[in-house]
């Protein structure tokens, strides 16, 4: 039976962000995620989630000005002194979250630098960072977006991901598979998660178009959960998806899967 995790970034905005830890439990999930823990402070999220019995399944690494529109800085050289700070914070509130596996947005392409130098500082940081995750037993993943919603991010389909992943080299380097970015860029999601399960250590979703909950678009997510599955996968599904109304209308979906 699939697990999934909520993303409380994106799901029950309805009320501030602590607050949605009980929102979820109350829902029946399990485990949550979300994009960055960083703005509050890890005891104060460990205890929220000692309080409602939650795994703590993934959050990103610090990822830049967000606000300013940055997506990462894995990619962006004379950034490095803070990308490896960024990894020693994540390692931190990992460890206090006993968060198990830390994604990277690699970042977009900056402009005016040669692509070799781009792509070498990209390996170095990638490899830096699997190597200090894997020092403290959280594995390290990275992620494709797709670039209609996010123009110039670097790393955009499944095969460019493994074809980074074997140029870094590292054991402890994994990819996190979005089904809502991949669908907009290449579709065949049932074979390429079934064809590629070693190296994909988390899932996530949202249906297309729209981003939001499945049964809203075009993906037929019974079928597709259905071969995950029986595939073996038996890591956690994120729901990172935008709720088309009140997140809790919006959950038939799921309930299936959280009894």
């Amino acid at each position: 039976m699939p697990k999934f995790s909520a993303n409380l970034t994106m799901l029950f905005n309805e009320v501030e962000f602590l607050d949605r830890f009980e929102r979820a439990a109350k829902a029946g999930f399990k485990g949550v995620e979300y994009l960055f823990p960083y703005g509050w402070d890890k005891k104060q999220l460990a205890e929220r989630l000692n309080r409602y019995g939650f795994v703590q399944v993934l959050h990103n690494l610090p990822a830049g000005n967000w606000q300013a529109g940055e997506r990462g800085i894995a990619c962006l050289p004379g950034r490095e002194g803070e990308f490896r700070d960024g990894v020693g914070t994540a390692i931190e509130y990992a460890k206090t979250l006993g968060c198990p596996r830390l994604n990277c947005l690699v970042g977009k392409t900056p402009q005016g630098i040669p692509l070799e130098k781009v792509r070498r500082t990209l390996v170095d940081n990638l490899r830096f960072a699997a190597n200090a995750l894997e020092k403290e037993g959280i594995r390290f993943l990275i992620e494709p977006l797709n670039d209609q919603d996010m123009p110039g991010f670097y790393l955009v389909r499944t095969r460019d991901a493994f074809q980074l992943m074997e140029e870094v080299n590292h054991p402890n380097l994994f990819l996190q598979y979005d089904i809502y970015h991949m669908q907009i860029m290449e579709g065949n999601l049932t074979k390429t998660i079934l064809s590629n399960l070693a190296r994909i250590r988390h899932i996530q979703l949202a249906d297309v178009p729209g981003r939001h909950e499945p049964g809203t678009g075009e993906l037929n997510f019974v079928n597709l959960f259905r071969f995950i599955d029986e595939a073996g996968y038996d890591g956690w599904i994120g729901c990172e998806y935008i709720p088309a109304g009140k997140t809790e209308d919006g959950l038939k979906w799921i309930e299936p899967y959280l009894k």
